[in-house]
């Protein structure tokens, strides 16, 4: 069988032992990509991690590419730039591989119609789906959201997981690749990109046995930027507001921008812990400002007269 080859990407960012552990998964994999790009936007690595992707590099089994500023779409924009294959698998720094990935990604592309695929996401609080079990949360609700990617269930869907999902490398690029305007968390910049991908009449095709555990790691990566349920910044809000504003349900976008810092302090976490409300609310607000000065801007994607 042939297969197409396979650049992994994966960003990083603040980690270090959880980083290494999901490389040497990678590199002992039974059919392992033509190339694991590590897209490293860390400032100040721990001695020990820096002399082992070193030695990672020098030997060939990883490519190590710095950036300078943290931001999520801009490293996987890189990696589309810099990727030698046809097909980018795109992977979180803190995975738990439980299956041979590569090649479960590659073998959909036998299929030229197929232009990305979503593998399976097992977070750390869910169990593997049963055959039985429904893959919807809400089926009739058409929500594009309610696909539970814990799922057994092989199907085309709407939505990817930024952590297991693999995408022809061309095609992104003509499509300009990922949003760089959402920022710090970067919430919501898959459904963005996806709903760019149904726009233009691509397909988004689910395959559960591409699967791994997504370990959600206590330090690093968006956990860099604070837990969104106490911090006063920005970050993890920015992102919720900057796609409600590009989606083009006018009344739906004005209630939900609206209503959004209202339903953020509406919880049982908020109702034991009512100092936080303010906390709270002033991230929404100024996640709202920002996201409108964002929207005014306008997108910023590939450049690629710039790139080349």
């Amino acid at each position: 069988m042939s297969f197409p080859s396979i650049s992994v990407a994966i960003p990083t960012y603040n980690r270090e032992d959880t980083l290494l552990n999901t490389l040497n998964q990678l590199l002992a994999l039974n059919h392992r990509a033509c190339e694991i790009l590590v897209i490293d936007q860390t400032t100040s690595r721990q001695a020990e991690t820096a002399v082992a992707l070193e030695k990672l590099a020098v030997s060939g089994g990883i490519v190590w590419h710095k950036l300078n500023e943290p931001s999520i779409p801009k490293a996987m924009n890189y990696a589309l730039m810099v990727a030698r294959a046809e097909v980018v698998l795109f992977l979180d720094d803190d995975i738990e591989l439980t299956s041979d990935l590569v090649v479960e990604h590659a073998k959909e592309y036998e299929d030229p119609e197929v232009v990305c695929v979503a593998g399976r996401v097992v977070q750390p609080w869910e169990h593997k789906l049963d055959a039985c079990e429904s893959a919807w949360l809400d089926v009739r609700s058409g929500d594009p959201d309610a696909f539970r990617f814990n799922s057994r269930m092989r199907a085309d869907v709407k939505r990817f997981m930024g952590g297991n999902f693999s995408i022809k490398r061309q095609m992104a690029l003509d499509l300009g690749g990922f949003d760089e305007n959402f920022i710090k968390v970067a919430y919501r910049f898959e459904a963005e990109f996806a709903d760019r991908m149904l726009r233009a009449g691509l397909r988004i095709l689910f395959q559960p046995t591409a699967s791994l555990n997504h370990l959600k790691a206590n330090t690093g990566g968006t956990r860099s930027f604070g837990d969104h349920l106490r911090s006063i910044w920005p970050a993890h809000s920015v992102g919720r507001y900057y796609y409600l504003l590009m989606v083009n349900q006018a009344h739906h976008r004005f209630r939900r921008m609206v209503l959004g810092p209202l339903y953020a302090v509406h919880t049982r976490h908020h109702l034991t812990r009512p100092w936080l409300i303010p906390v709270t609310l002033l991230s929404e607000l100024s996640g709202v400002v920002l996201a409108l000065w964002l929207f005014v801007r306008g997108p910023r994607h590939i450049d690629l007269q710039k790139s080349q």
